[in-house]
């Protein structure tokens, strides 16, 4: 039971993470005069053309991630951790069902959610593992974390912070971090049973 609550924790995190980064991606080719320098992240959830497929990869990395901390919570039960999982997921799923666009106007409350409880996330599980994955980890929240300081300092009109790389890039080194770490610890995770059968 173990090793199948590690692997499919693994397993969901993982993908959750591949699937929005590729399609986030793939999405900023198709997005007519999108600038990832310029642009945010979200504004792919207004775009006609890219509209319906940026807001399905944001509930299904929001409800993979749910998925892969409830595996994790059956094997560690640590319910600070498993409430982190699930206020990130909340926050991400609600950003795409109240787009930038929206009149509700709730959707960088839920995009400031996703971002700081999925750094915390990140953190939390980096406190809980050994060696590099543990440097790895910790560092990908705390740059994270750092990078949305200067995001609510630019958003609020306080300061420019941004510089060179812009608003978008800004935002971006908010998510690359933890999508990357996602993915490593997702193959991590599915990988420790498999590792400990072959000794």
């Amino acid at each position: 039971m173990r090793y199948e609550n590690e692997t499919a924790s693994g397993l969901m995190l993982a993908l959750g993470a591949v699937q929005f980064l590729g399609m986030m991606m793939l999405l900023e080719a198709v997005a007519p005069g999108y600038s990832m320098h310029d642009n945010a992240i979200s504004d792919l959830g207004t775009i006609p053309q890219t509209r319906l497929l940026f807001n399905l990869s944001l509930v299904a990395i929001g409800a993979m991630n749910l998925v892969g901390g409830l595996f994790l919570f059956r094997e560690l039960r640590d319910k600070v951790l498993f409430s982190f999982f699930l206020l990130g997921s909340i926050g991400a799923m609600g950003a795409a069902l109240v787009p930038l666009d929206s009149p509700v106007g709730a959707h960088g409350l839920f995009a400031l959610i996703a971002f700081l409880f999925t750094n915390l996330e990140i953190i939390l599980i980096a406190i809980k593992l050994h060696g590099s994955m543990k440097v790895i980890g910790f560092l990908a929240g705390v740059i994270g974390l750092i990078f949305l300081g200067l995001m609510v300092l630019v958003d609020s009109g306080s300061v420019d912070v941004s510089g060179s790389i812009g608003h978008g890039g800004a935002e971006r080194m908010i998510a690359y971090p933890t999508l990357l770490f996602l993915i490593l610890f997702g193959g991590y995770l599915m990988a420790r049973p498999s590792l400990r059968r072959v000794k």
